[in-house]
């Protein structure tokens, strides 16, 4: 080892560290004990006389602090080493740092009193409103926001009086004001108050002594934009614009974006094109493409909304692949790590901006595919190609789904059919959305064969779908296996608890199966989901008035009134259960809300005029008569009963005049003659006789035709199943009479019989039939068609639930 040791030599004269060994003796403090000149100017007055000019070294020639020997100074020295004395050898401890010394005095205490510390409070305090006023918003309460940003304003302005008092003008704390001053701006525009908060922004953009105060005129503008003001809104944008420098490029690509949207407010829709045209150029987003393809719509360039679409569909995500979430090897640290960061806030940001984009992308299709090509068809291929060679492949599937919906809005139903069977052999999430819009296709169209095959598909291909299991639960409930669609139902409820068709449903399948307090559970549950549904709070009614419960059913009612209260038919409901409790002025009061909404619903028209019949208001049920008459044109009853109030109150004449009226349309009407008969006689009318004629004529008929009928019945061979006189309407089937009793019957078939006194001589069904066009369907299935279908009818999936991104 000492063979790589080199020793320098001695008669080196570049040695670095020559003469750290050299000693002088001068200071030598060792030896000061022995010196006698220096021990006697100690302790005599030797030594503190001035020294010599000529003598100034002691007598070991010892030179004196500052003396100059051979052009030499030597230097100061202190007058006692630092830390070491000899009094320390001598019994002190070693205590460097003073700690002996004992404990340090108590601070000087706080002068509460001083204008200083007076400041420094309340410049805390109102630091501490700001951040209050600031949590307040985050949490919603927007009153007490503003209430602390008020405070906080007034407690800095009686700050800044005290600091000019104190200090010089200077000295005021500008940051301080100008984050009040914006805190309560915001407040007011959180809280509606417009004319304050620009008020309020005017003093900061003003005030030249707030730096990049300018930026503000942005929040400006949205106030305006908020108060449709848009010509100051895109003024305050500008010059918003022009105060912000170039290198804040990400705040200026927004301000451009803000401008754009009020200029398609303002349908200035070139002006708009340019700055979205802008954005797209510098840096493309979602939202500026989007909104430029809604720009070229509005126009109508179907080239440029092609190339605005493919412009969408280049915009880069910005998000990791999904192969970054599969652990590639078996490593568990790494698979940990993958654990921890699946669902993390930054994935669930990134699903959400891809959801996004894909809700841009789906609704841009869907709006530019009917107009760029000649046909709707032809423009959704275009779409589906263009996203086939994006980033966004999946999305293609979705968009030929939605190609079989609009096929289904244009009612071309085979077209959609067989849109939907080219699905039968792709992956099993696109087979099985397939599947069950076929499956909800076929049941809308009573193909339950059909329906249910395709129910089958969708539940093989996708286990999990709710969908596809509530459509099959359909299909079983519509052949009347209530226990097994039940068991469909509650299948799908375990795959998605929020399947509020599934619940529904199986309500209204224990609503079948008598069982009342499982199915009243069911829609009790619905209805903390669905607070608001008319469906539901219908279905809770019929429930509680078949648990023979009529006044829960009357509460619920007044619920489902409350959101719906134009629906004629819930007012018509509890207007008949306050009829059944014997409370006649509510009922009629409900009658008549359901009469004003929709004054074609027989069933309310008549119990109005029996309400008045009741009351002697016969005046006034006239008007409820003549509405039923012109509904139902044939049903002499209703022209009866308005000839009826008439003589009732009074008024014989025009009683006579509408009985003549109901005899000339209905000639063979035995009631109306026997009314024109005693009307006649009261009045004295001529007439009389000739009446009195006929009436006698369609008796006898009648009873000629009630023995034809009762000989028909007695005569053997002939089927008992005809009546009225129509045995001889089939020679192969019922037995002859002979060609004058046919003839007899073929005069009488057509007159009525004893009991049925206001019954017309048809016996045809009435012209119209009328449904309520007005509020909600309340026993409507939830289905997406637009059709009616029975009152405990089951529920439907709407077209495309699981496919659209919205």
């Amino acid at each position: 080892m000492m063979q790589n040791v080199h020793l320098a030599p001695e008669t080196d004269e570049d040695d670095l560290y020559s003469g750290y060994n050299d000693y002088n003796p001068t200071y030598d403090t060792e030896e000061l004990e022995n010196d006698t000149a220096f021990q006697q100017a100690v302790r005599t007055s030797h030594g503190r006389r001035p020294p010599s000019k000529t003598s100034l070294a002691s007598s070991m020639g010892r030179p004196m602090t500052g003396a100059i020997q051979d052009g030499v100074t030597r230097p100061m020295t202190a007058v006692r080493a630092a830390g070491f004395t000899k009094g320390a050898l001598r019994g002190s401890a070693f205590d460097p740092l003073g700690q002996s010394w004992g404990p340090a005095p108590p601070l000087e205490a706080r002068n509460e009193d001083s204008p200083e510390e007076k400041i420094r409070q309340l410049e805390k305090k109102v630091n501490e409103l700001v951040e209050e006023s600031c949590i307040a918003n985050s949490c919603g309460d927007l009153k007490l926001a503003l209430e602390k940003a008020k405070d906080a304003g007034r407690k800095e302005r009686v700050l800044v009086r005290q600091r000019e008092q104190v200090t010089r003008p200077e000295n005021i704390n500008l940051d301080l004001t100008y984050s009040v001053l914006f805190n309560l701006a915001s407040q007011y525009s959180a809280n509606e108050m417009y004319a304050e908060a620009l008020n309020t922004y005017q003093v900061i953009v003003k005030n030249k002594m707030f730096s990049n105060a300018g930026r503000l005129k942005v929040n400006m503008g949205n106030i305006y934009l908020k108060q449709r003001n848009y010509s100051k809104a895109i003024k305050f944008y500008r010059m918003a614009l022009d105060q912000i420098p170039s290198v804040h490029k990400e705040m200026r690509i927004k301000i451009m974006q803000n401008i754009g949207v009020t200029f398609i407010k303002t349908g200035q829709y070139s002006d708009a094109i340019s700055s979205f045209e802008h954005i797209m150029s510098m840096a493309p987003n979602l939202k500026a493409g989007f909104n430029l393809i809604l720009s070229y719509f509005a126009i109508g360039d179907r080239e440029k909304m092609k190339k605005s679409f493919q412009k969408l569909i280049a915009v880069p995500l910005e998000i990791d692949e999904d192969d970054k979430y599969i652990s590639p090897s078996d490593d568990p640290h790494t698979n940990l790590v993958i654990e921890a960061i699946k669902n993390d806030h930054l994935r669930q940001m990134e699903r959400e901006r891809k959801a996004m984009a894909e809700k841009y992308i789906m609704t841009a299709a869907k709006l530019i595919a009917p107009v760029i090509e000649i046909s709707f068809a032809v423009g959704y291929d275009w779409c589906v190609e263009v996203v086939k060679a994006s980033q966004y492949v999946e999305l293609a599937n979705d968009l030929e789904i939605n190609k079989a919906i609009t096929y289904l809005r244009q009612k071309d139903f085979n077209q959609a059919v067989e849109t939907l069977k080219m699905f039968e052999k792709k992956d099993s999430r696109v087979k099985s959305a397939a599947a069950t819009n076929l499956s909800f296709l076929y049941y809308l169209e009573n193909e339950f064969a059909q329906a249910s095959s395709y129910a089958d598909l969708a539940v093989n291909s996708d286990r999990y779908n709710p969908s596809a299991l509530t459509n099959k639960g359909n299909t079983v409930f519509a052949n009347g296996d209530y226990e097994k669609a039940a068991e469909f139902y509650k299948e799908a409820l375990r795959n998605d608890c929020s399947c509020t068709e599934a619940l529904y449903n199986i309500g209204l399948t224990y609503k079948k199966l008598n069982r009342l307090d499982e199915a009243l559970d069911c829609f009790l549950k619905l209805h903390a989901i669905l607070r608001n549904s008319a469906q539901v709070l219908y279905q809770i009614a019929n429930v509680y008035e078949l648990m023979e419960d009529p006044s829960q059913a009357m509460e619920w009612l007044m619920q489902l009134i409350s959101v719906v209260p134009t629906d004629s038919r819930a007012l018509s409901k509890l207007g008949g259960l306050y009829d059944s409790e014997g409370d006649k002025s509510q009922a009629f009061q409900y009658y008549y809300e359901s009469y004003r909404y929709f004054p074609s619903n027989i069933e309310v028209i008549e119990w109005l005029g029996a309400y008045y019949i009741d009351t002697q208001f016969c005046e006034k049920a006239i008007q409820y008569f003549e509405r039923a008459s012109l509904i139902q044109p044939t049903q002499v009853k209703w022209q009866l009963m308005v000839a009826s109030c008439f003589r009732r109150s009074g008024n014989y004449q025009k009683a006579l005049d509408t009985y003549k009226d109901i005899h000339r349309k209905f000639p063979e009407n035995v009631e109306c003659l026997r009314f024109l008969v005693r009307l006649c006689t009261d009045i004295g009318l001529k007439e009389v006789q000739e009446y009195a004629t006929k009436l006698k004529r369609l008796e006898k008929m009648k009873e000629i035709r009630e023995q034809h009928i009762k000989s028909g019945r007695d005569s053997s061979g002939c089927p008992r199943g005809r009546r009225d006189g129509s045995a001889g309407s089939d020679s192969g089937q019922n037995c002859s009479t002979g060609s004058k009793g046919e003839r007899l019957s073929a005069q009488l078939r057509a007159l009525p019989g004893t009991d049925e006194p206001y019954e017309s001589s048809s016996n045809k069904e009435p012209d119209a039939f009328y449904v309520d066009p007005l509020g909600p369907q309340i026993e409507r299935p939830k289905t997406a068609a637009k059709k009616r279908m029975e009152e405990d009818d089951f529920a439907d999936e709407e077209l495309g639930d699981d496919l659209l991104p919205e």
